[in-house]
């Protein structure tokens, strides 16, 4: 850590602005900085262990992290630990790399956040995640001390720093879990949003490291480009799918893909221009990991779903002969309720899916590859192989701006009280009428002043009822 004056060492420091629940994000220069980064990198170590042992560092595009990726492993080998520089990498190869070689490490990403951002997102050997209640608050409360006194203590042995790169590994794992030499040829549009999947989808579903696949890949904004010069790389707002659904048509394409900055998730639109909705992509990855966990001797396959996916994930998973879990929302409660179920696989309604054969870490590109793999199988368009998964009308997420949230809820039940339905309160509130036909559930933001609704039905008209009748009445 580099020399500070005395008036630096009077300034207190608290990271709890960028220190988030799941990972570290906040503003470069700002809530964000090497010498932050430096301490953390130590307190990473020490809080876990790593002493002596091996840790993983790699960023994504964004202009600052080749700067924050060497801080980070200044401060850990500073602390005894050998580390390991990754380059540049996807938040998914970060996870196969801590499975794979079963070693704790960092990657530098603000995901799907402006270019102003940048963060951390950690996780132990074996991709077990870290959050603020498996170490990261204390991960915080280390590096602020280090901040605070103003050094680093030396360990008793530096540790080293080398080179490894990850990307035709895996490259190879993915490839190894789904077979798609043997599809049909098939034409994919893919927006990588100037973010990490620029790297990873030639690699992986290319020919710059391995054999080519019957594909022809038609790449959209795949220069890596941490300022974004084309749109957000955040596929989950409707506007950033805009040229991915007029490529998709223009080369008359079977199938498009787009991914967010760090390529954690994946989108997916049918060849007619319009999206697959993430409950649709759950219910056709988990018919495919059900069969093949089934074929391998086990008799009922666990998935996991949160209680905003579809209900058409849970009726297929037990039709398919499955068991469904349904979870809260966020990928910490997902990871925890996979390793405790032993779930062969896990997706949400944001476009976050889980695989047991990947570490239970989310990601985007092996979810792609199931569904290319689903579509390239059979000689049909996507918009009818989608079609079988989505049987029910969703209104999508809906957020109104109350300040009073509980009031606005109670509302709710108020008006609904009496009514043939059924409220649970696992993670907001979820009604759901009694004979099937809809259910919604209300959820307030912890962060900001939003309810959420998301609500399902059996038809367009029946979801726009149940719809406009909540919103009336959250808003009044």
């Amino acid at each position: 850590m580099e020399p500070v004056n005395s008036e630096q060492k009077k300034k207190t420091f608290d990271l709890s602005a960028s220190f988030k629940a799941y990972d570290v994000r906040g503003i470069v220069g700002e809530s964000i900085t090497s010498r932050i980064v430096e301490s953390v990198g130590a307190a990473f170590v020490d809080t876990l262990g790593l002493s002596g042992e091996t840790v993983l560092v790699g960023g994504d595009m964004r202009p600052s992290s080749p700067e924050f990726i060497k801080a980070f492993a200044d401060g850990a080998a500073r602390r005894g630990a050998n580390v390991q520089l990754l380059g540049l990498i996807s938040t998914d190869e970060l996870y196969y790399a801590c499975g794979a070689l079963n070693a704790a490490g960092a990657t530098f990403t603000a995901s799907h956040n402006p270019a102003e951002y940048n963060g951390i997102k950690m996780s132990k050997a074996g991709a077990q995640p870290i959050s603020s209640e498996t170490g990261l608050k204390e991960i915080q409360a280390l590096a602020e001390k280090y901040l605070n006194d103003g050094d680093i203590p030396a360990a008793d042995v530096h540790g080293e720093i080398s080179s490894h790169d990850v990307l035709k590994d895996y490259s190879e794992y993915l490839r190894s879990l789904v077979d798609l030499k043997v599809s049909r040829p098939l034409k994919i549009v893919v927006d990588a949003g100037n973010g990490m999947a620029g790297l990873t989808t030639p690699a992986v579903l290319g020919d710059t490291l391995l054999p080519a696949l019957p594909f022809e890949i038609v790449p959209l904004y795949f220069e890596l480009d941490g300022s974004f010069p084309n749109h957000p790389a955040n596929p989950l707002e409707p506007e950033n799918l805009r040229d991915l659904q007029a490529a998709v048509i223009e080369h008359g394409a079977d199938i498009g893909l787009a991914f967010d900055g760090d390529a954690d998730r994946c989108f997916v639109i049918d060849e007619k221009g319009e999206p697959v909705s993430p409950s649709a992509i759950t219910g056709m990855v988990a018919r495919r990991e059900i069969a093949r966990a089934q074929a391998a001797g086990e008799e009922t396959p666990v998935i996991i779903h949160n209680l905003l996916t579809s209900r058409a994930v849970p009726e297929l998973v037990a039709t398919d002969g499955g068991r469904a879990v349904r979870t809260r929302v966020g990928h910490s409660f997902i990871k925890a309720v996979m390793a405790e179920e032993g779930a062969v696989f896990g997706g949400e309604h944001s476009a976050h899916f889980y695989f047991r054969d990947f570490w239970n870490a989310d990601t985007g590109m092996l979810a792609a590859m199931h569904v290319l793999a689903a579509l390239g199988e059979q000689d049909g368009p996507l918009s009818e192989l989608g079609r079988q998964y989505e049987p029910y009308v969703s209104s999508g997420e809906i957020n109104s701006e109350i300040e009073d949230k509980a009031g606005a809820i109670e509302r709710v039940r108020a008006e609904f009280d009496g009514e043939d339905v059924d409220v649970d309160t696992m993670d907001g509130s979820t009604f759901t009428a009694k004979d099937g036909s809809w259910w919604f559930n209300l959820r307030p933001s912890n962060t900001e002043p939003f309810l959420r609704l998301n609500a399902e039905a059996k038809d367009v008209a029946t979801m726009e009822k149940v719809r406009d009748r909540v919103l009336a009445l959250v808003r009044a």
